[in-house]
């Protein structure tokens, strides 16, 4: 069996990282920790619970391939023991490529529900809701993603001090509308801005509504000026 990862090692990276990041809008660091405070709801708790055995699944292929990588690198004299031992390295290392494809599926069979549910609730980029067009404009002038540190919520606050709900946040960064800088730690604020996707739905949205200016019309009964001739 390969050792167990101690708790301050890092994570083995699966993938599917890419798609739980993107379905959630979080880091799997961010979740794993999420899932710990007990702050997710049940989908997405089952969700990273399976994702942890896959990671950890994945750590036994990396340690089998490493240690036949090195059972082959000439290190060791070539005799009826290193070929034994090579084949019990083989054995092993397909045992545990098949414990991480049983632990992929399992991932996938929790996240493509969710995925399914971003995709249903994701907005028409076409036409924009007053809301969403409201929260986009905010966004435009800067805004950013708090963590309350006891609690755990999240919210969002624009610099004109509007606040846009989290759930209306993750469907406009769903769409590719806005995107979060992860580089900063939500705990203390993670800068929020508009993609090239989210500037052009809103410079569309500005179109859409705009209309032009009417000529001035005369008022009923009232006949319209006509400019004085020159003398």
């Amino acid at each position: 069996m390969p050792p167990q990862p101690a708790p301050s090692a890092r994570r083995a990276v699966t993938q599917l990282d890419h798609r739980l990041e993107a379905v959630t809008g979080h880091d799997i660091d961010t979740l794993w920790a999420y899932r710990d405070r007990g702050v997710l709801d049940e989908p997405h708790a089952q969700l990273v619970d399976r994702h942890r055995t896959l990671a950890n699944a994945q750590i036994g292929v990396t340690f089998y391939l490493k240690l036949l990588n090195r059972l082959t690198s000439g290190e060791f004299p070539v005799d009826g023991a290193l070929f034994v031992r090579i084949d019990r390295t083989v054995d092993q290392l397909e045992e545990a490529a098949d414990a991480r494809d049983t632990a992929a599926r399992k991932v996938l069979a929790a996240l493509e529900p969710i995925e399914a549910a971003a995709a249903a609730s994701t907005p028409d980029v076409g036409r924009l809701s007053t809301d969403d067009r409201a929260a986009l404009l905010a966004i435009a002038s800067g805004a950013k993603l708090h963590e309350h540190l006891l609690t755990g919520r999240l919210s969002v606050t624009a610099s004109s001090a509007t606040r846009i709900p989290y759930p209306q946040m993750q469907q406009l960064e769903h769409a590719g509308l806005i995107v979060r800088d992860t580089s900063h730690p939500v705990h203390a604020g993670q800068p929020v801005s508009l993609t090239d996707a989210g500037r052009a739905a809103l410079l569309d949205a500005r179109r859409t509504s705009a209309t032009p200016v009417p000529k001035s019309l005369a008022r009923p009964g009232v006949l319209p000026s006509t400019p004085a001739k020159r003398r």
